[in-house]
């Protein structure tokens, strides 16, 4: 049987992934505490594949980096001892992981494979960056070169720290979440990949302009990736909306290398098997996305062979 496309290999800097279905980032809240726990060593563990890559739900880096209630840290000694054992888990099957990094700004009060920096969504970097809410008068405002200054700098250092080749950002110019828009997103999303090659990153992630502001909201609209996605030199990543057929065809038309699905790989943590077999999804449940349950929501959804 011919492999569908999103089945088919890639090669990703250093890494050899076996399949372009990836886990996007999904804001879970259940690490009580700020402090990852057991059983997200179970949610990893279910959705990874031997060449699969995963990226981690967003992480804070300082205490008063956090916005949200239960989101995991990644500041103390403890928690970077919670995350080890996840880590393995991933490891053991084979996986990849990513862990995303945030700061949220205005919403808030190294045993991992790379890190993704979150500059999305509205948060702290992309606050920085869209000129609608970017009022600043001194080098970090203004011009399209100056709001996306901090962005770059922070960059350059977690490059500087881990390295460029294991680098990833996610990015979202069309977006306006938060009230964080911009009036000229085409200009911003190239600017930054063309920034971003001279760091030679590992990847950029970015959200389809059809997600405006929340999953809930998806509207198609003239605007592409496409502009980024030729300007970009590392592996593009995109995101938002995607359906088995909607990613096929972004990487069989070379729209972008990976795809990453977020409801539909919490909901079938088996998913790059179901899209193989083209078989049918659980269906997600939106009122468990954000419980501190540890298993209801999070781990309880039916792998294909217990839900036939």
């Amino acid at each position: 049987m011919e492999k569908i496309p999103l089945l088919t290999p890639c090669k990703m800097g250093k890494f050899e992934l076996s399949h372009r279905v990836v886990l996007a980032p999904l804001t879970r809240q259940r690490s009580y505490g700020n402090v990852p726990q057991p059983h997200a060593i179970f949610y990893y563990s279910q959705r990874t594949t031997k060449g699969g890559l995963l990226i981690a739900e967003a992480t804070g880096v300082s205490d008063t980096a956090q916005g949200y209630p239960e989101t995991p840290g990644i500041w103390t000694k403890e928690q970077v001892e919670a995350w080890k054992p996840i880590v393995n888990a991933v490891h053991e099957k084979g996986g990849i992981f990513f862990c995303q990094i945030w700061h949220v700004g205005r919403v808030s009060n190294s045993s991992f494979d790379g890190v993704e920096i979150h500059g999305a969504h509205g948060y702290l970097i992309d606050q920085f960056m869209k000129d609608h809410v970017n009022d600043r008068t001194d080098q970090y405002g203004g011009s399209l070169e100056n709001r996306c200054r901090f962005a770059l700098e922070v960059v350059e250092a977690v490059a500087n720290e881990i390295g460029a080749h294991r680098l990833g950002i996610r990015l979202s110019p069309f977006a306006s979440f938060m009230e964080s828009g911009d009036s000229n997103p085409e200009a911003l999303g190239l600017y930054m990949v063309e920034s971003l090659n001279k760091y030679g990153i590992l990847y950029v992630h970015m959200i389809e302009p059809r997600m405006k502001t929340s999953a809930v909201e998806i509207s198609e609209t003239p605007h592409s990736l496409l502009p980024m996605r030729k300007a970009f030199k590392g592996t593009f990543i995109a995101a938002g909306g995607y359906s088995r057929e909607d990613g096929n065809r972004a990487v069989a038309e070379n729209y972008a290398d990976l795809v990453a699905f977020g409801r539909f790989f919490l909901a079938n943590p088996d998913l790059p098997r179901r899209f193989e077999l083209d078989a049918p999804l659980n269906k997600y449940n939106r009122d468990t996305f954000y419980i501190l349950d540890p298993v209801v929501g999070y781990t309880d959804y039916p792998f294909l062979e217990s839900s036939i």
